[in-house]
């Protein structure tokens, strides 16, 4: 929808700003009273309370907005009772996540909601320029199973398993491929449309915060435990990243300094005790092969060496979430990642770590499994992007 630069106060900011109100609370829809609950939908007279502008402004606005095609309105009982709703024709975003040994990308509408997604193998070492083909070629597919032309995409955000500082991304053991590499840049120039790239435990946090487990939580953590451990963190409902974007690098919270070697260089770390790595290895002489689904089938099984294995990873993250929930007081703690399958074989554990090395006032801290499971990170990246496009630039 293209619009004019007006002067700050002058008549066309001030309605650029309206509509922008509007169309900030049809991304996130109405806050449902019950927290696990999806959004309601949306109406006008909803739109005039959330927004604080006038019902015939509002009016006025939704009107504008449909007849650019950014809305799509359906009667209700009365003017104010009619429901709105961003429109397909608006455009879709995309979501692409980047593990230690997947590619994940998904198709999704302005809201946010995932329409379409898929998942491919692709080895750890790739080049970043190879991971980049292969995404545009599945994007390329999931577009044309949508039967949407390439201009119809409007944005993308992608998740990487490292720190990403100004769009570059930093030291990672997990994806050396990328190191040193601006993502930012490497992927608009591939795709040819705004891009966005963050860490990939944040899109999980900020999954988790909005549409999973913790919802309803001002103040969260999202633990990723895979090929390493990272965190989300979630303050005042907005996902924080330090001064440089390597915040929640929790996974290198020291535990034993005469401890194993970390793939960091240094010793003891949490991820060297409780990572899917450091599971397998302690598991490798009873299950030679195994991977971490064996080891917990193994454990429902009865095979006390799993069921030990998977309490001594529980207990050092216990250990080391203790300090997370001392420092930043969530009101929520959610595991997810690779480990997460292992359920309460890890979880209870971790509980029980938490309450022996936490503080009385925080010992209590709700430690649950992520609801999202592995699609944590790809759920953000949609989000992400959804919130991210500029649906008023001309």
């Amino acid at each position: 929808m293209p619009t004019r630069v007006s002067a700050p106060g002058s008549t066309a900011s001030l309605r650029t700003a309206n509509q922008q109100r509007v169309l900030d609370v049809l991304r996130r829809g109405v806050p449902a009273p019950d927290d696990g609950a999806d959004p309601a939908p949306v109406t006008q007279a909803d739109l005039s309370r959330l927004t604080g502008l006038a019902p015939a402004t509002v009016s006025n606005i939704v009107r504008d907005l449909a007849a650019h095609g950014l809305v799509d309105t359906e009667p209700g009982s009365g003017r104010r009772g009619t429901t709105v709703r961003l429109a397909r024709t608006a455009g879709l975003v995309a979501g692409i996540d980047f593990g230690h040994s997947h590619i994940a990308v998904a198709l999704g509408d302005l809201t946010g909601a995932m329409i379409a997604e898929l998942r491919r193998p692709l080895h750890a070492g790739h080049p970043h320029d190879e991971g980049l083909d292969l995404a545009s070629s599945i994007l390329t597919q999931l577009l044309a199973e949508a039967r949407v032309a390439p201009a119809g995409l409007r944005s993308i955000a992608m998740g990487l398993p490292a720190p990403v500082t100004d769009g570059v991304v930093r030291s990672s053991a997990i994806l050396p491929g990328w190191v040193g590499v601006h993502a930012q840049d490497a992927a608009e120039a591939h795709f040819g449309v705004p891009t966005h790239v963050e860490n990939d435990a944040n899109l999980g946090a900020l999954a988790e915060h909005r549409v999973g487990v913790a919802r309803g939580h001002t103040c969260s953590v999202f633990l990723k435990i895979s090929s390493g451990v990272g965190a989300g963190i979630i303050i005042n409902d907005a996902l924080y990243h330090g001064s440089l974007g390597a915040a929640g690098e929790v996974g290198h919270l020291t535990l034993d300094e005469q401890g194993p070697m970390c793939r960091c260089g240094s010793r003891g770390c949490l991820e060297a005790y409780a990572s899917t790595p450091a599971v397998v290895a302690m598991m490798a002489e009873h299950l030679p092969g195994a991977g971490i689904d064996d080891i917990v089938e193994a454990a429902r099984t009865g095979s006390v060496a799993a069921v030990r294995t998977l309490e001594d990873a529980g207990l050092h993250l216990g250990w080391g979430l203790a300090s997370v929930v001392n420092l930043l007081n969530p009101g929520l703690v959610v595991v997810g990642g690779d480990m997460a399958r292992a359920g309460d074989f890890l979880l209870e554990p971790a509980r029980i770590g938490l309450r022996r090395h936490a503080l009385d006032a925080v010992a209590a801290t709700p430690v649950v499994a992520s609801r999202l499971a592995e699609r944590a990170s790809l759920t953000g990246a949609v989000l992400l992007a959804a919130e991210r496009t500029e649906l008023l630039a001309g």
